[in-house]
């Protein structure tokens, strides 16, 4: 059970909107909750961004809900809780952890992991680990070592959380998330918009070889002249091939 779930001022029709707190490791972490009586499936949406930035928000859930579907997506720990975030350090536990929750209150729904921005780390690193019914990274980071090297304006925060990739490697090493895909990965979804300048194309591309190396299943769908926000129409599409490759897979799955 969650350790406390208290009311948001939102509402997706008839269903509100909590924060959830629950156990990671020692810490007591956040998560907000589109809640569902009798889900069918749960979407865990990993969050981009740190701290106030990126933040998790009605809105954002609403995108991956329907009729049959929790969603939920976590803060990580130092955001509206205990502990630091470590940009996918000790915080990939509060990943597992708000797995194991879901899974000991609703039991074996589908999982899928949805990864935005530098929620594509967080993806990356857990969702095989968590039995994920599937991962869609959505203009997701997959090469921490690019990433350091493609947005100079990030690279202060990384020094300080992660230090530097030639003096501290094994930390870089163990945030690479596109190096840690397994050959026997669930399915993935890959999203990204050419003109993406918070986490360049380049990411989806280097994800699509690794997949490719190891025969893993995926989807890529790439939208020219978009940015790490969809406008609109291209976003309403992609939010309906979304939900036809969750069914998809579920139904493969059976």
């Amino acid at each position: 059970m969650w350790l406390s779930k208290t009311r948001v001022a939102a509402d997706y029709f008839d269903r509100g909107f909590y924060e959830v707190t629950y156990q990671s490791d020692e810490l007591e972490v956040t998560a907000m909750l589109l809640d569902h009586p009798a889900p069918e499936r749960i979407v865990i949406y990993l969050r981009g961004g740190k701290g106030g930035v990126g933040m998790v928000r009605p809105v954002r859930l609403m995108q991956f809900a329907n009729d049959q579907t929790l969603v939920i997506g976590p803060y990580y720990r130092g955001t509206k809780g205990q502990g630091k975030d470590e940009f996918g350090g000790a915080d990939l536990e509060d990943v597992r952890a708000l797995v194991r929750e879901l899974r000991s209150q609703y039991g074996e729904l589908p999982i899928h992991l949805v990864g935005f921005s530098r929620g594509g780390i967080q993806g990356l690193l857990t969702y095989q680990d968590v039995g994920a019914t599937s991962f869609i990274i959505w203009g997701g980071v997959s090469d921490i070592y690019y990433m350091y090297e493609e947005r100079p304006d990030l690279r202060g925060m990384m020094k300080r959380l992660i230090g530097k990739p030639d003096v501290n490697p094994d930390a870089y090493d163990s945030r690479n998330g596109y190096r840690h895909v397994r050959a026997d990965s669930p399915p993935v979804m890959i999203i990204h918009g050419t003109a993406d300048v918070q986490v360049g194309i380049e990411h989806a591309y280097i994800l699509e070889e690794r997949f490719k190396e190891l025969g893993v299943p995926y989807e890529l769908h790439i939208y020219e002249e978009e940015g790490h926000v969809f406008t609109p129409p291209h976003e309403r599409e992609i939010l309906r091939k979304v939900q036809e490759w969750m069914t998809a897979v579920e139904h493969d799955k059976r």
